[in-house]
């Protein structure tokens, strides 16, 4: 598979770094430099100075766009119309509304479009997947999750906070990761309540959102993303009949990824117990984009696509209206 970047920062660097069988030949930047560098880095590849000429290129077959906010339902749209496949960064558009064209002709060309909710891909929930598959857990019952971080100096003077680039604050980013995981693992939520607040940085978005979700089976999803956690933080614990599974830390600067099992005895009382760690480096990039590049070659709908992003979307859009917080519309 032959790939084209748009958006060469953090992001775009990992996903370059993860290519493995694919090939970069082409990447763009609106900081030309950036491109320039990553072009350099892979052999071959070329920097174009602008993103149209990358989804245009006759030698591209998918496009990875990996840009603000405000960038990625455009460039996926065009890439889409052009006839290339797609891997876009969550959480694909600003809203649900700029999202719905998107979808539209991707269904319309029949195109590929992978959407980046990569925390699905770390190890501890790929395990977390297997043990549900495997029914140790039994009928799950609900799930609650934090994810923070501390911010910076100067955070909020970052595009985040700007709500014409972001669509909105800290739920629209990582708490995006919540409400996906969320829904891979307890399905669709047409209940949706909770608060979106600036309760510390000086901006017009929201740095921590409150959310209760549930399904039509009364199962609920009780999540809160913050960036005023000050220690950067992960934790999910998902509760079935007959056990628990808990996923701490995310490696890095969350701390070592970890996931316990608890499992329930007959005569109840302290469950039996026990956990993996994985310290080693994150290989969830790599192992998503392995997963693109067989949507691409079978032809099939991707397990994290357009129309997950679209769900998660609208859950946000909902919280964003009943706070009455800036928000794209």
């Amino acid at each position: 598979m032959r790939v084209g970047i748009v958006g060469c920062g953090l992001i775009g660097q990992k996903r370059a770094a993860a290519l493995g069988s694919a090939t970069l030949v082409a990447c763009a930047d609106a900081v030309p430099s950036r491109a320039q560098a990553l072009a350099a880095r892979s052999h071959g590849a070329r920097a174009e100075q602008d993103w149209r000429a990358v989804i245009a290129a006759s030698d591209v077959d998918a496009v990875i766009v990996a840009t603000p906010h405000d960038a990625l339902a455009e460039i996926t749209l065009a890439a889409v119309s052009a006839g290339k496949h797609v891997l876009v960064e969550k959480p694909a558009a600003r809203s649900a509304a700029e999202l719905a064209p998107v979808v539209a002709e991707a269904e319309r060309r029949g195109a590929i479009v992978r959407v980046g909710f990569n925390h699905r891909y770390h190890r501890a929930f790929r395990k977390v997947r297997e043990l549900l598959d495997s029914g140790v857990a039994g009928d799950l019952m609900f799930l609650r999750a934090r994810y923070g971080h501390g911010g910076r100096l100067g955070y909020e003077k970052e595009w985040r906070a700007d709500v014409r680039r972001s669509g909105g604050g800290e739920l629209i980013d990582q708490g995006m990761h919540l409400v996906d995981l969320s829904r891979w693992l307890l399905g669709d939520f047409p209940h949706v309540g909770g608060r979106a607040v600036t309760a510390y940085w000086d901006m017009p978005v929201d740095d921590n959102a409150f959310l209760m979700l549930r399904t039509a089976r009364d199962q609920v999803a009780w999540l809160h993303a913050s960036c005023s956690e000050w220690k950067n933080t992960f934790s999910m614990e998902i509760y079935g009949r007959t056990a628990k599974l808990q996923i701490d830390g995310l490696g890095g600067s969350y701390g070592v990824e970890r996931l316990t099992l608890y499992r329930m005895l007959p005569e109840m009382g302290p469950p039996e117990t026990t956990s993996w760690e994985y310290p080693m480096a994150d290989d969830s990039w790599e192992v998503e984009l392995r997963e693109f590049a067989e949507d691409v070659r079978l032809r099939r709908r991707p397990s994290a696509g357009l129309p997950d992003a679209l769900a998660a979307l609208k859950i946000v859009g909902t919280i964003y209206e009943e706070s009455g917080l800036a928000h794209h519309p």
